[in-house]
């Protein structure tokens, strides 16, 4: 996620980021530049159609069509908006989830069970990066913390492995119920904590494995596609060869905000507008050993 201040307007009417959408879009819009000039020369200089009436109409219709498309991009991006929100809310659950277990942790067990402090201290952040990483669809090991009793490398790549951490994490408090280092009536008071994190990993991947339905995505880009492809028939007449660069802006805007709701419907990627979980997953690491240390 790029860190910046919303109050900076000058700054950032120029700055062009690596994701920014006018990189993206550079080559349709080179090309709907071409396809407009190519129909202004066509009506204008060659089939000379003039100030034809029923041409001119056309410009109504889009008068009339823009406000349909401004309330379909406006639901679009608020749809998005929600998605990429409700995930931050879910990170943000966990880093509460994990500070409470680590804090309830450490007033349950004695000073003298360091290896069950190790345990907790190494396997809450572990969960944190478990689950960043499953949501990226990647395995990366070397993120882990080894615990003595729970060495990384039991671990099956081919599992749920922040089922499999959390599974882990819950069988250690059982154990240590069993053996009398915790009460019975202390396993309650953990099991909300310990539930969360399954919750939590449960609400994002619906986020993630949940896309916006194809027919609405599909709708909306043939709206857009459609919509600029006769606004040059419709405004050539008034603007003349202006018309390109007009046809070119228009495009770039609806075909923006169309790929700005694309990127942060999933918020767990690694683009510059997705959620900063490295950070999470670090704070969670850091608050995690401070509490248990």
């Amino acid at each position: 996620m790029v860190d910046y201040n919303p109050k900076e307007w000058f700054r950032y009417i120029f700055y062009f980021q690596k994701a920014d959408t006018v990189r993206k879009l550079t080559p349709l819009i080179l090309g709907i530049g071409v396809y407009s000039a190519i129909v202004a020369y066509l009506l204008m200089i060659v089939w000379k159609v003039g100030t034809n009436t029923d041409l001119k109409n056309i410009s109504l219709m889009h008068s009339l069509l823009g406000f349909v498309i401004s309330m379909l991009l406006v639901f679009r991006t608020n749809t998005a908006y929600d998605r990429w929100w409700e995930g931050r809310k879910q990170w943000g659950s966990l880093v509460n989830s994990s500070r409470n277990l680590a804090l309830k942790i450490n007033a349950l067990l004695e000073n003298s069970h360091d290896d069950e402090r190790q345990f907790f201290q190494k396997m809450i952040p572990n969960y944190a990066f478990a689950l960043k990483n499953h949501l990226r669809n990647k395995y990366r090991p070397e993120e882990f913390e080894d615990a003595s009793i729970f060495p990384r490398n039991r671990l099956k790549m081919s599992d749920h492995i922040p089922n499999q951490i959390a599974s882990a994490i819950f069988a250690k408090v059982i154990e240590l119920q069993k053996n009398g280092v915790l009460l019975p009536e202390h396993t309650i008071l953990l099991n909300h904590e310990i539930e969360s994190l399954t919750n939590i990993c449960g609400a994002c991947e619906r986020i993630k494995n949940t896309p916006i339905p194809l027919s609405y995505s599909s709708f909306i880009k043939k709206f857009i596609f459609i919509y600029c492809l006769t606004l040059p028939i419709g405004y050539v007449f008034s603007l003349h060869m202006l018309v390109v660069p007009f046809v070119m802006f228009v495009f770039y805007i609806l075909a923006s905000l169309e790929v700005i709701a694309e990127e942060i419907e999933d918020p767990f990627g690694d683009d510059s507008n997705d959620l900063p979980i490295e950070r999470i997953c670090a704070g969670i690491k850091t608050s995690t050993h401070a509490l248990l240390s």
